[in-house]
Parts: structure tokens; sequence; C-alpha cells
């Protein structure tokens, strides 16, 4: 079993394609969610209880960490968006802005 290399090979393989296939579906999904204004909200919400736009300092350790763990989820989102769709990343900021 461990000296199957060809079968080592082809499960990679396997893996690479699904990773791909899985990245891909990923950008379509996010790029069609950003595409219409109630996506954009719906994101936008998910930003701010992230805490994407704030500071994560608290004095007690443990509440800090959660915050910076909210955060990076948070940031690796507004990474994707930026990359995968910045003119309605920048939409959908610009939208909030005028709601407030």
């Amino acid at each position: 079993m461990f000296d199957d290399l060809e079968a080592q090979e082809k499960a990679q393989t396997n893996a690479k394609e699904r990773a791909k296939l899985e990245a891909r579906i990923e950008r379509e999904d996010l790029v069609w969610l950003m595409s219409g204004k109630k996506g954009r909200r719906v994101v936008k919400r998910i930003l701010d209880r992230s805490g994407v736009f704030r500071l994560s300092f608290n004095t007690n350790a443990m509440q800090m960490a959660f915050n910076e763990g909210m955060r990076n989820e948070g940031l690796a989102l507004t990474a994707k968006l930026m990359s995968f769709c910045p003119a309605q990343y920048a939409e959908m900021i610009t939208e909030n802005q005028d709601a407030t």
C-alpha cells in the first residue's frame, strides 16, 4: 500500500483537482452574492460582526483572542472579496456610507 507510488500520485492529483474545483466554486459563489444589493448587505453585516472595522483589543486576554479569531475570519473574507470582486466591494462600502 505505501509502496504503490502510482496510487499515491493519483490520490494527490485528485486532491489537487478537488481543491481547484472548491476554490472556483467559492469564487463564483462570492461573486454571485456580491452581485446584488441584498447580498452586499449580508456580507457587510458579516464583516461588521467579525470586527474587521474595529480594534479587537480587550483587557481580558481570552476575549481578545476570541475577537482576533473573529477578525481574522473577516479579514480572510475581505481579502477574497478584494481579489474576486473589488468593484462590488467598493460599491458595498459606498452603499453603507449612504445609509448612515
